[in-house]
């Protein structure tokens, strides 16, 4: 458990790889970090001489070893009653190890995976995750049903607890407290409850996907809310050099309807179209109905990848020329922003709407497809009909702040 705050900068798994990159070359970030630990190969000396994980394992290790004596103590056989509270909801969990390959008594996945995932990333943490025989960060899983039962129960045993073990405010303005809870009566009840039904992987997917992969337990906070909230994740398109007259004949040609959007330009706040920044113009593109005897609900990121971007832009959705930007806050309704925008003023834009997008992320964006969140309705839809939701397309906080609890899995 950490004993102060979490060595180096305030960017965690939850971080895009450019962020990543970009608070690791910070010259604040030098020195030993948890950050570097996570994303070894993605530090300025790995980049420059090109190592592969496999290359930079063992230096990784040497570093966690050190922040975990210069910054951690040892406990032992405990859960750690969590909450998490800010401006993006309020989530009341128990930070635990779960098996994600576990299974009922009729080979149904008890970890249930919610979106699609991305091989390489997989493939990466995988096998960071095995080389250091440490979890840092936790997913965050939800279970299907009787949320509000753990949610009550987790209440009862804070209330009985003295003052948290931690306590801190990130740089978003979430507070984070983290008890311990060890061997007894009120830790059995609770991992009985948190494991009585299936878990949806609310964030984390990839993590969930890397400890199977790796043939690890999984560090996860398991939560019922009370307040979680589905933010949107939009789509950047970067290093195309197309402009927004090219797009909308790109898709007009394949039969969407586009037009200009009329002022005041607004976000997207329900499915079934697509705001549009590119160039200092701002694009509406309205989606096709769904196609006769097409699953229901629709996802909106799935038709934009392979309708907007895959068929008529000829670009790969999982390639490099397309990033997700997630809505660091939920979105408010109906948000007003200027008519004429340019993507010089991009990060200025997507904070006023609570896009706290980094300037890193957005600088030499060709163009920004905004999307509406997915309504939480239709993520439990998708997954009561066995389908998977695109990937990237949904963004649920608050989350666990990576590295306040570590777990040894050796």
């Amino acid at each position: 458990m950490v004993t102060g705050r979490v060595p180096g900068p305030d960017v965690d798994e939850f971080a895009e790889t450019d962020q990543v990159i970009a608070a690791l070359a910070d010259p604040a970030a030098a020195g030993d970090t948890l950050l570097a630990v996570q994303h070894p190969n993605h530090t300025p000396a790995a980049l420059s001489a090109g190592l592969s994980v496999a290359d930079v394992l063992p230096a990784a290790q040497r570093m966690l070893a050190r922040v975990r004596r210069s910054a951690y103590r040892q406990v032992t056989d405990v859960v750690a009653p969590y909450l998490a509270s800010g401006p993006d909801g309020t989530a009341l969990g128990m930070l635990c190890l779960v098996d994600p390959a576990a299974v009922d008594a009729d080979g149904l996945a008890r970890v249930r995976q919610a979106e699609q995932v991305y091989p390489d990333v997989v493939a990466e943490r995988a096998a960071v995750l095995a080389g250091l025989g440490c979890a840092t960060s936790a997913a965050m899983l939800v279970p299907v049903t009787g949320g509000a039962d753990l949610t009550a129960a987790l209440r009862q045993v804070i209330d009985r607890q003295a003052a948290p073990a931690v306590s801190l405010t990130d740089s978003a303005g979430r507070r984070h407290q983290l008890w311990l809870l060890g061997p007894g009566t009120d830790q059995d009840d609770l991992i009985t409850l948190a494991g009585r039904h299936p878990l949806l992987v609310a964030d984390g997917n990839h993590r969930v996907a890397a400890s199977a992969a790796a043939r690890s337990p999984l560090l996860a906070l398991v939560t019922g809310g009370p307040g979680l909230r589905v933010g949107a994740i939009h789509r950047l398109l970067v290093g195309t050099g197309l402009g927004a007259d090219d797009l909308a004949a790109a898709w007009r040609r394949i039969g969407l309807a586009v037009r200009e959007a009329d002022p005041p330009v607004v976000a997207p706040d329900r499915p079934g179209t697509v705001v549009v920044l590119a160039g200092g113009r701002a694009l509406l593109v309205r989606l096709p109905d769904p196609a006769p005897g097409e699953p229901l609900p629709r996802v909106d990121h799935g038709v934009v990848e392979h309708l907007l971007i895959g068929a008529a832009l000829g670009i790969d959705p999982a390639g490099p020329l397309v990033r997700a930007l997630p809505a660091r806050t939920a979105l408010p309704a109906r948000t007003a922003l200027p008519a004429k925008v340019g993507l010089s003023a991009e990060t200025g834009l997507l904070a006023e709407t609570g896009l706290a997008a980094e300037t890193a992320m957005v600088a030499g964006a060709d163009a920004v497809l905004l999307l509406a969140p997915v309504p939480y309705a239709d993520v439990l839809d998708v997954h009561d009909q066995g389908r998977r939701m695109p990937r990237k397309s949904t963004y649920f906080t608050p989350k666990p702040r990576s590295g306040l609890l570590l777990a040894e899995l050796s």
